[in-house]
This record gives C-alpha cells, structure tokens and sequence, in this order.
C-alpha cells in the first residue's frame, strides 16, 4: 500500500509468502511505480531476514519497523485490511488458490479505482495519484513509503 496515495500496489496470495516471494513482489511494485524512500512492515520474519535487509541495502530502501505489538503505527493498513477481510476474504467461497487470486485481483482493482477514500478528498486512490502526476507533485513528494503487511490467508474450501 502506497502510505500517501492509499493505493493497494499488490495483494499476493499462496501457501506461504516468505521474504524472496516478498522482495520479488516488491521488485515488480517499483518496476511499475519507482522505488520509495522506505517500506514499513511489521516484524514478522519475512520483513527481518538476512533476505530482505540485503534487498532494501541493495535497493538503497529504508527499512521501517513498527513497534512490536502496536499494529496502530499501521492504522491505515489495519483498516485497509479490515475491509479486505471483511468484504472479501470472509465473503467468498475459495474453492482453489487462482481463485483466491483471482478474487483479490477483482477487489483490488475496485478498491483503487471505484472507492472514493475521505481521505483523499472523497477520491478514489487512483484519481488522487493521476492529480498528483498532473501536478508533477509525484516527483516533490517528501518521503514515498510502501507499507507491507501480511493479511490472514483466507480458507480455500474444496
């Protein structure tokens, strides 16, 4: 999730994400939008390994953890992940992973585009980015973070 623009920048799905599944979805993320100052994760180990460290020190990327125990230093994502759960994941019957992948696709294509955000000025996440680009303010911005966090991994039934 872009931390400025609230935009969803990826939804991966599988069986296990460890950190090389992490930073390569993080490569194709800046392939597609640049490279941020920093990405702030939680602590779990997929966002603390020897992987990963090397990946943000070769990517010249800041890493930012929040405090152990306070997801609130994350409060938008929290949110932003309340809502996936609660309209989506909870929401659908899984019968196999491209389902689950497919589904999430759908949802996040909805989410940066067809859901005015009060935060933004009731736009949607991607109207705000195309204002922003507009301005030429994407390039001014001070400090460009992606916030990455795992969400529950839904139940495929089947």
């Amino acid at each position: 999730m872009d931390a400025y623009t609230r935009e969803c920048l990826a939804l991966e799905a599988d069986t296990s994400l460890g950190s090389g599944r992490v930073t390569r979805v993080l490569e194709r993320v800046i392939a597609e939008r640049g490279r941020p100052e920093n990405v702030r994760s939680d602590n779990g180990p997929e966002f603390t390994s020897r992987c990963m460290i090397g990946w943000a020190e070769d990517w010249k990327v800041g890493l930012v953890h929040i405090q152990p125990g306070r997801p609130m230093q994350n409060g938008h994502v929290e949110s932003f992940h309340g809502r996936l759960r609660d309209e989506c994941l909870n929401a659908s019957w899984f019968r196999t992973l491209n389902d689950v992948r497919y589904t999430l696709s759908v949802w996040r294509r909805e989410y940066n585009t067809e859901r005015p955000h009060r935060s933004l000025d009731y736009r949607t996440p991607q109207e705000f980015r195309q204002m922003l680009e507009g301005r030429g303010a994407m390039a001014t911005l001070p400090s460009q973070t992606i916030t990455i966090n795992p969400t529950e991994t839904p139940v495929i039934n089947g």
